[in-house]
């Protein structure tokens, strides 16, 4: 077996030394929104929990707190924009839309009283505003660079 040495080779004296990948500040944007809607989403069941235990002010806090993640989720979508116009990252967006348009159905089942879709989708939500939050901290959103022609 043959031993392998670890250290970097080195570079030549003409090339840059490789640049680390850094989150650019769209993607810190859509992490700093993200994690706004990952809080006010966990808010929304312990509202409702109040509400539900006989404390009819945690209805009016559960009604706040929907409009604040409606709010959220639609500034996450400008600053999932912003990623994929710099960081050509169109995940983030397509995400951030799909949350967007279910927390709009669930508002609108808590409206109606649809008890039966309000409570269900409140869970997915909240799974999908953890799983997109987890998503955009776990890697890099780096700004995509153009290559460079050298040819002339």
């Amino acid at each position: 077996m043959e031993l392998q040495s670890t250290a970097a080779e080195p570079v030549a004296a003409d090339q840059a030394p490789p640049e680390r990948e850094r989150t650019a500040v769209s993607g810190w944007v859509l992490r700093a929104v993200a994690t706004a809607h990952l809080v006010a989403g966990f808010a929304q069941p312990v509202f409702a929990g109040v509400y539900l235990s006989g404390d009819f002010d945690g209805l009016s806090w559960h009604v706040i707190g929907a409009d604040l993640v409606s709010f959220i989720g639609i500034a996450q979508i400008g600053a999932a924009v912003a990623v994929w116009i710099r960081a050509r990252r169109a995940w983030p967006f397509w995400a951030s839309v799909a949350l967007t348009i279910g927390a709009t159905a669930q508002y609108f089942a808590g409206l109606d009283g649809a008890l039966w879709l309000h409570f269900p989708l409140g869970v997915a939500l909240v799974a999908g505003i953890a799983a997109v939050f987890a998503a955009v901290w776990m890697r890099p959103l780096p700004r995509r660079r153009k290559a460079v022609r050298t040819d002339g």
